[in-house]
């Protein structure tokens, strides 16, 4: 007994620490850019890996240049705008659909089902350029139609785990709500949505990391006008190929910065969403 004891402990620190060395693999590009975003530009080129010294420590002087450089508040604040409406737009659109699909059995919704199934493994670049000139005819070159369109994308992936977490909820608990006068919709806001909570935070979780850190589809569709903050970074490039790496850097920490607080906050309910899914589903 105590020598599979000895064995159990021995496998269980091996596997601590090929986890610790997968964590510090992992995260050490976030490390890099954080250090480098506090050196001076000559020596983020010249010694990119060197832990930060009296010589290189520039303090805050790329963050205050990068956010006049590149507007960042103003970039931030339609990065908040798209990616709050856009995630909004998908757990609403979505869960519903994903009700009606499960609930209605015919051949429409069968249908429907594997389109937006499909949907997933349809490439972006084999659609980008078609898109852009539809977007274009139909008025959606902007953040209004930003929106729109990142329905559409994320549809397919909220639908198929919507799906899988309403097969589990009773159809008793929607029999009863109907037979007590209430409507379809009354029936789904008041009973079904807050059984879907678990999955509803998952899929918000999950878009919202998408959209806050996309970059073609802004960049595509709405341009310079209207930048969101991986927009806007891109702009430190210079002519002739010369970059503010340091302004760069600095933009870079402050751009993770407000995805990681949230995705840290709230992984544990990822982890419930998608367990819960499986299991019930």
């Amino acid at each position: 007994m105590s020598e599979k004891n000895g064995i159990r402990s021995k496998s269980d620190l091996l596997l601590f620490f090929i986890l610790l060395l997968l964590s510090v693999v992992f995260l050490s590009p976030i490390f890099i850019v954080l250090m480098n975003s506090f050196k001076g530009k000559f020596f983020i080129s010249e010694a990119p890996f060197q832990l930060l010294t009296k010589e290189t420590f520039v303090e805050l002087k790329n963050y205050i240049s990068g956010i006049e450089k590149i507007n960042f508040f103003h970039a931030a604040g339609w990065s908040f705008f798209i990616t709050i409406a856009s995630v909004a737009v998908i757990l609403l659109f979505t869960s519903m659909t994903s009700w009606y699909i499960t609930r209605v059995k015919n051949k429409v919704t069968n249908s429907l089902y594997y389109i937006f199934t499909f949907s997933m493994i349809v490439p972006f670049q084999m659609v980008m350029f078609t898109l852009t000139k539809v977007a274009n005819v139909l008025h959606l070159d902007n953040p209004v139609g930003l929106i729109v369109i990142y329905l559409g994308f994320g549809a397919g992936l909220s639908v198929f785990m919507f799906c899988g977490f309403v097969k589990s909820i009773p159809i008793e608990l929607e029999e009863a709500a109907m037979i007590d006068g209430c409507s379809p919709l009354q029936t789904f806001f008041q009973v079904v949505m807050p059984v879907l909570k678990p999955i509803v935070v998952t899929v918000g979780i999950l878009n919202t990391m998408w959209i806050w850190n996309d970059y073609l589809l802004p960049y595509l569709l709405i341009g310079t006008e209207y930048k969101t903050i991986p927009v806007a970074i891109q702009y430190l490039k210079g002519g002739y190929g010369s970059i503010d790496m340091g302004a760069m850097m600095a933009m870079l920490v402050l751009a993770i910065i407000p995805i990681v607080i949230f995705y840290m906050t709230c992984q544990k309910f990822i982890i419930e969403g998608v367990v819960t899914g499986a299991v019930k589903g």
